[in-house]
């Protein structure tokens, strides 16, 4: 792992979590991610690698046992995930620090047996595109410009045009046919997987990172749909739909399949699931209109804040 302790202490600033006008940028995510680990000095913070336009994929966590990640911001529009990430990773932090319950369990007890592992953002660019528009992607900007009508405001894909949740190899080539019947045959906005699986640098990253960690269970956020998912193939454990119960009961969530058929492949925790055999969990947080308001935040927070810490210290 690359340690960026020589980085974050070079350019550490007072900065508290921070909020964009328009939602959670990457500048926001950045500051919010020094701001952490200046307050929690157990907290690491190091970096899996970058996107397609070279911004960081962030990786922070914390505990000493078994790594479960939870990752966010897979679609650029999604960005409210990011947010509640990052409210739920300083919220850990604190409990941690104040030897606080995190759940029915002692803090210092799910961190000695669990390490609750963070990639906020898996598409900085994505986001920066959904907020900003295509100038924040760089030299693929005419991609961006050319398949988004001029309104970036729905971007899902990276800066080329790919989805990453369509990227990974899960059922890859009969997610690319679904996609030629329904017309993603080209770079967009949405739902075009990529002209091969695993092409993209950010899937790549979080592939490895699952290679390299051997994550006891992984959980995608995603947004809208307050939904949660958790089977793919022979391969889905058969604990997995007790887990998904038990997790949607607290956030008063339902567990459920994808309803279409362009959905049901590609996705990251299809691949982890047909990978490992481990439980994999994709998480739709909120209800209403993508991309969900930065103001709705801790409402979501405060609905799921018991889901999540179900899911890190479980068995």
């Amino acid at each position: 792992e690359n340690n960026l302790k020589i980085f974050i202490i070079s350019i550490l600033k007072q900065v508290k979590m921070g909020d964009c006008m328009d939602g959670y940028d990457y500048q926001t995510l950045r500051s919010d991610v020094l701001a952490l680990y200046k307050d929690f000095p157990f907290l690491t913070v190091s970096e899996i690698g970058k996107s397609l336009c070279g911004r960081s994929l962030y990786l922070l966590e914390i505990g000493r046992g078994e790594p479960v990640l939870l990752a966010g911001a897979f679609h650029g529009m999604e960005h409210i995930t990011s947010a509640v990430l990052m409210r739920l990773l300083r919220e850990l932090c604190l409990r941690f620090a104040r030897g606080e319950n995190i759940g029915s369990h002692e803090a210092d007890s799910v961190f000695l047996h669990h390490k609750a592992c963070f990639v906020p953002c898996v598409n900085p660019d994505g986001v920066e595109i959904s907020l900003y528009g295509p100038d924040r992607a760089g030299e693929y900007a005419h991609i961006v410009r050319r398949f988004s009508s001029g309104d970036t405001s729905a971007w899902q894909a990276n800066a080329r045009g790919v989805d990453l949740n369509h990227n990974f190899n899960a059922g890859w080539d009969l997610l690319r046919q679904i996609e030629k019947k329904m017309g993603f045959d080209f770079p967009g906005p949405t739902r075009f997987g990529g002209f091969f699986p695993d092409s993209e640098p950010e899937v790549q990253a979080l592939e490895a990172l699952c290679i390299r960690k051997k994550f006891r269970r992984v959980l995608a956020c995603h947004s809208q749909g307050e939904e949660i998912y958790y089977a793919y193939g022979e391969k889905t454990p058969p604990e997995s739909l007790y887990a998904a119960r038990q997790m949607a009961s607290l956030a008063r969530y339902r567990v459920s399949h994808p309803e279409e058929e362009i959905a049901s492949h590609g996705g990251f925790k299809d691949w982890f699931i047909q990978q490992f055999g481990n439980m994999g969990f994709t998480v739709e947080l909120g209800k209403g209109k993508n991309p969900l308001p930065l103001s709705s935040r801790e409402e979501i927070f405060a609905r799921t804040q018991d889901m999540f810490f179900t899911f890190i210290s479980m068995p």
